[in-house]
């Protein structure tokens, strides 16, 4: 297995770095964290430009058909700022069930300009019952004539304050059913929930109307599907987000003095440092591992799962632990820290949390019965 990056990779490396230091500095992050949809027009323009978007998406379908692990070196620079916004829910995770559960007309419509950027999708699943799994899809879609009715809530759904269409997952006859609407249709209101870095919100839904055009194929079952390749690529943004968290501490333990010394020089620091470096190990050798084997068209579920259990959890542990050395200054907003903090915290169950991915790694290693 061979993990290091292709030199195409490693172009995409050095360009999304140099983009996330220029136009997404620490002071623009702060201030795109205090928006109600964590993204400018003029920011977006911008990443939309680059043809980040288009990433996942065949050239058949006006994309670029890049490699999972391509897209996912992308997004573990992104992760580094952290840079919030639309780029993940609807250039990886919509596209991907679009991809999977779409039907030729609607991938053709749909999929272009989503790459170019024009369209931006965010995906409501979880609801009251938090969970994502299809037993917690309640919101039914009542039938009406040749469309359907929507009405009830739909909570935590991420970038959906940016969003032009929004996939929804609901019940049409007892079965989960993926649903696509407008998302500034007669019927729909979104409102942002305060606290999250990531653009979650509420999006209520008022007898509104979906096409029955608009109705994708093969439901939950081909939602699952599409989760696979987007899993690790999300992981790929918490390794960078850990590497991110550690750089700073090395930074701030090197920089701060106590007793005529760094604090590096403390053995309780450094056990607090080499915990960093544990946890953003951990997840960067599982993520890479899961990517590795959806690119060479390997069974991957049991490595996706692990990857997601592994870096939710290791993103939150190294920013407590990047905490630990920093101490008080690092919860001074103005210092970057709480950005980490609040996007562990808003990440840590968005796709399922770690318990959720470890029974489905037990699962499809058949370790317990499905």
């Amino acid at each position: 297995m061979d993990l290091s990056l292709t030199e195409t990779q490693l172009l995409i490396k050095e360009s999304t770095s140099d983009f996330v230091s220029t136009a997404c500095d620490k002071d623009t992050l702060l201030d795109l964290d205090l928006l109600p949809a964590p993204m400018t027009d003029e920011l977006w323009g911008k990443i939309a430009g680059l043809g980040w978007m288009g990433m996942m998406i065949p050239e058949a379908y006006g994309g670029t058909g890049n490699t999972y692990t391509d897209v996912a070196v992308l997004f573990e620079e992104l992760g580094r700022g952290p840079v919030p916004g639309p780029m993940f829910s609807s250039g990886v995770l919509a596209a991907s069930i679009i991809l999977e559960a779409g039907t030729d007309a609607q991938k053709k419509a749909w999929l272009p300009e989503l790459a170019t950027g024009e369209r931006i999708f965010a995906v409501a699943v979880t609801e009251q019952q938090y969970g994502w799994t299809e037993g917690h899809v309640q919101m039914t879609a009542t039938v009406s004539g040749a469309d359907y009715q929507l009405s009830g809530v739909k909570l935590f759904v991420q970038d959906a304050a940016s969003a032009t269409d929004l996939l929804i997952a609901a019940r049409v006859d007892g079965d989960v059913a993926l649903l696509r609407i407008d998302a500034k249709a007669d019927g729909v209101s979104v409102r942002p929930l305060t606290g999250f870095i990531s653009g979650g919100a509420e999006v209520i839904f008022d007898k509104a109307t979906v096409s029955g055009a608009d109705r994708l194929e093969g439901g939950w079952t081909a939602f699952e599907r599409a989760l696979l390749p987007a899993i690790p690529i999300l992981c790929a943004y918490k390794v960078g987000a850990c590497g991110a968290v550690y750089d700073m501490s090395v930074n701030y333990s090197r920089e701060r003095t106590q007793f005529g010394q760094a604090i590096g020089r403390f053995q309780r620091v450094q056990d607090h440092i080499i915990h960093i470096v544990n946890y953003l190990d951990a997840a960067r050798w599982t993520t890479f591992e899961a990517l590795w084997k959806l690119d060479s068209g390997m069974e991957s579920a049991s490595s996706v799962h692990m990857a997601k259990a592994v870096a939710s959890d290791s993103y939150i542990h190294a920013v407590d632990y990047g905490h630990e050395v920093h101490a008080g200054i690092g919860v001074v907003r103005e210092y970057g820290l709480t950005m980490h903090s609040k996007m562990s915290r808003s990440l840590f169950h968005f796709l399922g949390a770690p318990t959720h991915h470890r029974k489905c790694m037990e699962r499809a290693l058949d370790f317990i019965p499905a």
